[in-house]
């Protein structure tokens, strides 16, 4: 039988008295089960399947490498109407049926794909499908870091990155798997499948997942986000934490029992976010967003896009000739960011956010660097030796890896960084910018070798990396163990571990309460 036990409220410093539950398990499942549902909208981005479709794509339509490159690459544009849009929709409908439109947009851009009986139809199958890519990218992060609780939260936080993986490896064996059908039936069932996984997405998020609870607080539905607290937290005391600390956040009294509450308008529809975010900022909150958008700039800069989406020309310049050789090497890109994000899920609650990006951006440089190398002697001495072809491969299977362990998912991660009110239509900037900066190089990466060569495209993406070290080494402090309404405490001043000091000082004092 568990005990009766006073529990301080971090926040207000009041004292709830609860029955401690003993039977409580370590790590909540129903939050782990509503962060799967969350990031399997990330199944449904088509990149790995673009990456082999594209080729019988321009060999059908007969189109150019340029229009090949904007096919590819345009969906990463497009995907930036979604997050501008994601932000403010889903503080007005809530995160849960914000998910739910994402998967009909993916539903209906799928069908269009597979059914484009030329270019101009399949652009706008694209189009379509690029804009729920915005919505799932920004909704999927918001809502798991909002769900989680803060003992595992990093790791539930990275699980729309390891659905993103799991999507590209499924796409990269389907389009094995498909190649073996006529070119005109090929790849529209590589790009039509998708249909499938939407509508099994739109019926669990509508039938199965709760809404957010801390969107519940903010439309001041106290009631119903007390009841999401308990089945998502690790114990009963900790969910009478969060809902106190989460109404502390939105400007409810704690001594408020209410079930239902009436909250001012621009709090209910996300209204002066804007303006919080870029004419008056505080510090911490400019400090924020600072890191947020290095994060999601370096992420796409460093050239990662590239990697996936042209790998079957990357294996071929490094000496591969056969369609099925490269493939299947394209299938061990998949499999090892698949394996490198699991790894990541595991380290972010134990090793930290910080040491995992540092370590990602440094195996990138060296990677990255030995592969234009590679590539540039395989360039002058026109001979594919064996061992220089599999350390060709061997250099980008690495970069992959090291991407995936740390800078990959911290994407996703980093809507943790911003304020309760802030937090959608914040992700949705990072976002933008991520989206934008990935179409670039999806969009350039071919006219880029060409211009450079493939190898001084390689240097130019490790260069691009050392400076994002340089920058996360300076403005990127550790948020590992902190509850979100917390967090913000760490930013605001440049000198990070003086923050951090001070928040976790800050922490113990309330945490003591009245010992």
């Amino acid at each position: 039988m568990g005990g009766r036990k006073d529990v301080v409220s971090e926040t207000s410093g009041l004292h709830f008295p609860l029955i401690e539950s003993v039977d409580k398990p370590k790590t909540n499942r129903f939050s782990f089960l509503c962060a799967i549902i969350a990031s399997m909208s990330s199944v449904l981005l088509d990149i790995g399947v673009m990456s082999g479709a594209a080729i019988y794509i321009q060999e059908d339509f007969e189109i150019s490498d340029v229009k090949v490159e904007i096919l590819v690459g345009i969906i990463s544009l497009y995907a930036t109407i979604g997050a501008a849009a994601a932000g403010r929709t889903s503080d007005w409908i809530g995160r849960r049926y914000t998910m739910a439109l994402a998967a009909v947009f993916f539903l209906v851009g799928a069908i269009l794909m597979g059914f484009a009986p030329n270019y101009g139809l399949l652009m706008a199958g694209r189009f379509v499908a690029g804009i729920g890519i915005g919505y799932a990218s920004v909704i999927a992060s918001v809502y798991t870091a909002e769900v989680s609780p803060a003992s595992s939260r990093g790791c539930l936080s990275s699980f729309p990155e390891v659905f993103l993986n799991v999507g590209i490896l499924l796409g990269y064996v389907s389009n094995y798997a498909f190649s073996k059908l006529p070119i005109r039936l090929g790849w529209r069932f590589m790009l039509g499948i998708g249909l499938i996984p939407s509508v099994f997405l739109v019926a669990v998020v509508i039938l199965v997942m709760p809404e957010s609870p801390r969107w519940l607080v903010m439309q001041g539905r106290l009631g119903e986000a007390k009841q999401v607290l308990i089945r998502t937290s690790d114990s009963i005391e900790e969910s009478v934490q969060r809902l106190a600390e989460i109404k502390n956040a939105v400007g409810i009294s704690a001594s408020c029992k209410d079930d239902v509450i009436q909250i001012p308008k621009q709090i209910t529809h996300g209204s002066g976010v804007w303006k919080e975010l870029f004419l008056h900022p505080t510090p911490a909150v400019r400090h924020i967003l600072i890191t947020v958008l290095g994060v999601h700039f370096f992420q796409e800069a460093s050239g990662m896009n590239a990697v996936v989406l042209y790998s079957p020309r990357i294996f071929e310049k490094a000496g591969i000739s056969s369609s099925d050789h490269k493939l299947l090497a394209t299938v061990a890109v998949g499999i090892t960011k698949t394996v490198f994000i699991l790894v990541a899920t595991v380290l972010f609650d134990r090793v930290g956010r910080r040491p995992l990006i540092l370590t990602s951006i440094g195996g990138m440089i060296i990677s990255l660097t030995t592969l234009g190398v590679g590539l540039k002697i395989i360039a002058r001495s026109h001979e594919y030796g064996t061992w220089l072809v599999g350390f060709c491969v061997a250099m980008v299977l690495t970069d992959v890896a090291f991407f995936s362990m740390g800078i990959g998912p911290m994407s996703y991660v980093s809507s943790e960084l911003f304020p309760l009110k802030l937090r959608a239509q914040g992700v949705s900037v990072g976002m933008i910018l991520n989206n934008v900066t990935g179409g670039i190089v999806s969009m350039t990466f071919l006219s880029l070798y060409r211009a450079i060569t493939i190898s001084g495209a390689f240097f130019l993406y490790a260069g691009i990396a050392t400076v994002g070290w340089v920058f996360f080494y300076v403005v990127f402090p550790e948020t590992r163990g902190k509850n979100l309404e917390h967090v913000e405490r760490l930013f605001g001043n440049l000198l990070w571990k003086f923050s951090v000091k001070k928040a976790d000082i800050l922490d113990d004092v309330e945490n003591s309460g009245n010992a």
